[in-house]
């Protein structure tokens, strides 16, 4: 009987503690109760064991990194002897000696990794001189800052961009206290094969990289007096602004950002999802035309802005393939200065200007507002674009109080969304509001397309769809290494697909790289039900059924207007 439990059980702190398929050491601790430090340990992500904290001693004496070790029955670990103690505060300490130390004005000092566990470890002072430190800068991505002198040296940035993203733009180079990470040839980010996806920075423990801040140049068009602020806020949004105020992970609060938004001075608030209807009414209508035609087969999805910078990158060749659509962002930015163009034109020589801001969970839409192809009468249809991370920082800094605010609803003439376009923020929502759209379907039609396989975080999925006499072939993909290995199976013809929706960051939108931080990757199913449950509670379902969206195309968007506005070819 004892030695059927010791083949199934190691000791953890004198506690048996049952292995059952955990991977290393640092698992079956986590699922003791113990949360032991890491800084480059993430499960979706290569065993690197380069920071060392996670170290645990066994009861012979041996150190090792519990991140890299396999459980075995019979192991005594202990997590927190006087050796461990002195050992990570000397980790801490090194690291420290070649770290930029201005916290107080750091961007991540509100949840700075390597800062809370020098607090959790009493790290009072470094023993050692600051070495090697590199001060240079790199600002040269639309979305993202290098700092040098920040890094740790900790690869999760390296293995995110090369295993998930299969991107590579950077990096490890030299050897010793001169290593660093880098783009190829020391270039600027800018210059590299960079998609602005953000997730390096998404996964960065400090602020070695971090996302680029437009608050400052927002602010200053809140408070001239000639210019009209119209916002537009991303279904996932909702979701996650919420973690940054400790209220309940996954809650809609959209209502408290629409109240926080006016109190800030925004003139006119809008639901970016009201973008997402016109993007399923075109880009449904784009596939049929093609499965009509057989041309420029599969369709691929064009609305997250570093997967489209991933094709034009990776794949050339299929850029035709590519849908003609623009973003929902764009596409209501068009649409938005379209309105004011129009007003304008009987408003006489004072009319103000109309500047649009978005508020997304991603990085890559910084880069994409610069995009001349999505352009509104030669200027940006977006002028800035910001991070659910960079909102937050706005509501604090005007000193709302974001929890208590009483939720108001967006503006007319577009306070109207269906809930097929609120659900674009997840992973198969494109797909899912498409196949709604092509289907026709009713109500308790709409409720089993949810059970078709669309749903779920799933890497790669696969769904087959009755469409008339034949089965539409789709496929839901999330992560661009994912992509890219289903992009070489339809060139080698080992697969067949009509559509294949793509989204850059794991889980899709909910998951993006300006989202609150989310070390752990914990809150995506939180996330994920809190917009499905906005979507079952919506009174328009499907895209077409939005009156809003009857009202464009019978008004603003008729005739060639539609294409002008909604397509950037």
């Amino acid at each position: 009987m004892n030695t059927g439990n010791n083949q199934r059980t190691m000791i953890i702190n004198g506690m048996p503690v049952p292995i059952e398929g955990e991977k290393n050491i640092l698992d079956v601790i986590r699922k003791a109760g113990f949360e032991m430090p890491t800084l480059c340990y993430y499960s979706d992500l290569s065993t690197y064991g380069a920071c060392r904290m996670c170290i645990v001693e066994d009861k012979k004496g041996t150190i090792m990194a519990s991140c890299s070790t396999p459980p075995r029955a019979g192991m005594e670990i202990k997590t927190n002897t006087p050796r461990l103690q002195e050992y990570r505060k000397m980790i801490l300490e090194l690291m420290l000696a070649d770290h930029n130390r201005d916290c107080t004005t750091c961007e991540k000092r509100a949840n700075c990794q390597l800062q809370e566990l020098a607090a959790r470890f009493g790290v009072d002072k470094v023993r050692f001189e600051t070495y090697s430190m590199d001060e240079t800068i790199d600002t040269s991505s639309p979305a993202i800052i290098r700092h040098p002198d920040k890094c740790i040296l900790c690869g999760d940035c390296v293995r995110m961009c090369d295993e998930i993203q299969n991107v590579g733009a950077i990096d490890f180079v030299n050897r010793g206290s001169k290593m660093n990470v880098e783009a190829a040839f020391n270039m600027p980010l800018a210059e590299s094969n960079c998609v602005n996806c953000g997730q390096c920075a998404a996964v960065c423990p400090t602020a070695a990289i971090t996302i680029k801040s437009n608050v400052r140049e927002v602010w200053e068009m809140l408070n001239d007096d000639n210019i009209i602020v119209q916002a537009q806020i991303a279904p996932a949004v909702r979701v996650a602004l919420g973690d940054e105020f400790d209220m309940p992970k996954g809650t809609n609060v959209m209502g408290n950002i629409v109240a926080a938004m006016r109190k800030m001075g925004f003139d006119e608030v809008y639901d970016t999802s009201t973008g997402a209807d016109l993007t399923v009414m075109e880009e449904s209508a784009e596939l049929l035309e093609r499965l009509k035609t057989g041309e420029n087969l599969p369709l691929l999805t064009s609305c997250c802005p570093a997967w489209f910078k991933y094709v034009e990158t990776f794949h050339p060749d299929l850029k035709d393939n590519v849908s003609s659509c623009k973003s929902p962002m764009e596409m209501f930015g068009a649409v938005l200065k379209e309105r004011a163009a129009q007003e304008g034109k009987n408003a006489g020589p004072k009319t103000k200007q109309t500047k649009v801001i978005a508020v997304m969970p991603c990085t890559a839409k910084k880069y994409e507002v610069r995009r001349e192809e999505f352009n509104y009468d030669d200027k940006p249809a977006v002028d800035v674009s910001i991070t659910t991370q960079e909102l937050a920082a706005m509501i604090r800094e005007a000193g709302l109080r974001f929890d208590e605010l009483l939720p108001e609803a967006v503006d007319m003439p577009y306070g109207i969304a269906s809930g097929a376009g609120v659900i674009f923020g997840v992973t198969g929502g494109v797909t899912e509001a498409v196949i709604r759209a092509v289907a026709g379907t009713d109500r308790t039609a709409v409720e089993q397309i949810a059970f078709t396989g669309v749903r779920g975080f799933d890497g790669v999925k696969e769904v087959q769809i009755p469409y008339g006499d034949r089965e539409l072939s789709i496929a839901i993909v999330s992560g661009l290494r994912n992509a890219e290995n289903l992009l070489n199976a339809v060139k080698r013809g080992e697969i067949k697909y009509d559509f294949i929706e793509v989204m850059a960051c794991r889980g899709g939108c909910i998951a993006g790289a300006g989202q609150p931080f989310d070390p752990k990757n914990a809150a995506k199913e939180e996330r994920a039900t809190g917009m499905y449950d906005t979507d079952r509670m919506s009174n328009v379902r499907v895209s077409q059924n939005n009156p809003v969206t009857e009202g464009l195309y019978n008004g603003l968007l008729k005739g060639r207007n539609a294409h002008r506005l909604l397509h950037y070819k």
